[in-house]
């Protein structure tokens, strides 16, 4: 390792976040013993409840574990100067091709190549214990072996033919254009819409089946409620989630005056008509009450604020980008590079953003519960529902204060429910 100002704000920074996270999981885990909510007593009886212990006990070790070796394993690649041998090694390979721009690509797309690849030799064990061990063991996992192969050559075609184009146009964007910040960052949102209309139609349908929902009163409920709400609802979906997993969703696709609704199979299976409709008269409300327009903005203002301080970690002539490639002891600095090591600096601001992000979240779930209560005009669907889904999911019903602040992005249901029990409806 190679001391300077910015390095060890990233080594400060990456292992405060680090403890921070783990004193929140360890805080969950001191929770248990807190009383069960009175509004959620229903659900969690004394059998589900131990059993709900042993499930977030087990996520909460794993996590705990998995946090701590990608942590070990990436302070040991800094000291060791694994970061120095990649760079020889892709010099080595790009260093024969006669092509200014093939070498480049080369080295561009080695650099990312390797580094996914590192990570993932230490993220995959964790995901397939996830998946086939805690998963498996407490009923909820569906998915097959062939699944989970398949969804990862589906992700790595993904990246390679959608990644691949966008890294190599980004790049050439911040080495060949005045004012890259800026173009990159037009060039980034245009990307953001075009995937935002393409993802329900061609992207999602490559892991899940999605097909119309059949005619009935489920079906003509949720059409009534479209109409009450003046919502533009297009389509009703049903997706195949059991194909993966127990659990349950819903959520809407689609992008200006044409909507679909994509509820998982077994959510269907799950619920009531009235805690469906009531579940979906939720997610309306965020459309009305414009919380994916307002996500949409802020996340398009910070990523133009984040491009501007990318370009001063990736030109190469600017004095952040070489006392970051000292740091972490590279010879020469080089845009791709450069655009990693922004990406661990930009960490600490991240979270602190994300604190703000979740709370503004939270207050939004809190306005489209209330509007989902106005609208069908019974808040008991909604409670009863919210209840459900915490209960068979088995999520913590006490979560610690500072989990909720780190990274919650819905209140805890009790919460939730004690806010909808003060309407008046």
């Amino acid at each position: 390792m190679h001391f300077n100002l910015l390095t060890i704000i990233i080594l400060i920074s990456t292992i405060v976040l680090w403890k921070l996270d783990i004193i929140a999981t360890l805080l969950n885990l001191g929770r248990f013993s807190v009383a069960i909510p009175e509004c959620l007593k229903a659900h969690y009886k004394p059998s589900h409840w131990a059993k709900t212990k042993l499930y977030l006990s087990a996520n909460y070790k794993m996590h705990i574990w998995s946090s701590s070796i990608s942590l070990a394993g990436f302070l040991s690649f800094w000291a060791l100067g694994g970061f120095g041998w990649v760079e020889q090694l892709l010099n080595s390979w790009s260093s024969s091709i006669q092509s200014d721009f093939w070498e480049g690509a080369v080295y561009n797309l080695g650099f990312v190549a390797v580094l996914s690849l590192l990570s993932s030799l230490i993220s995959t064990p964790f995901s397939l214990l996830s998946t086939f061990g805690i998963e498996q063991r407490f009923g909820f996992n569906r998915t097959t072996i062939k699944t989970y192969i398949l969804d990862m050559i589906k992700g790595l075609l993904l990246s390679v033919i959608l990644g691949v184009p966008v890294l190599l146009g980004l790049i050439w964007i911040l080495e060949s254009v005045d004012y890259a910040w800026f173009w990159a960052w037009l060039f980034l949102t245009a990307l953001q819409l075009i995937l935002t209309y393409l993802a329900p139609v061609i992207i999602m349908p490559l892991f899940n089946k999605f097909t119309p929902m059949p005619e009935g009163e489920l079906k003509t409920a949720i059409e009534a409620l479209a109409v009450k709400a003046d919502f533009p609802l297009t389509q009703v979906m049903v997706m195949d989630g059991s194909k993966r997993s127990s659990k349950a969703n819903a959520f809407f696709t689609g992008f200006g005056k044409a909507k679909k609704i994509a509820l998982f199979d077994t959510l269907i299976e799950k619920h009531s008509k009235e805690e469906l409709i009531a579940i979906l008269a939720h997610e309306i409300g965020h459309f009305k009450k414009k919380h994916i327009i307002k996500g949409m903005i802020s996340g398009i203002i910070k990523s133009l604020i984040i491009l501007y301080f990318l370009d001063l970690c990736t030109n190469v002539s600017s004095p952040v980008a070489q006392l970051l490639h000292e740091g972490f002891g590279m010879s020469e600095p080089k845009l791709i590079s450069g655009l990693v090591f922004f990406s661990m600096l930009l960490t600490p601001i991240q979270a602190i953003l994300g604190v703000w992000s979740n709370y503004s979240s939270r207050k939004h779930e809190y306005e489209a519960d209330a509007y989902a209560c106005q609208i069908t005009g019974h808040p008991e669907y909604l409670v009863s529902a919210l209840s459900s889904l915490s209960s068979d999911q088995m999520s913590h019903p006490n979560p610690h204060a500072l989990r909720i602040w780190l990274d919650y992005s819905h209140p805890p249901v009790a919460e939730r429910i004690a806010a909808m029990e003060n309407l008046h409806v």
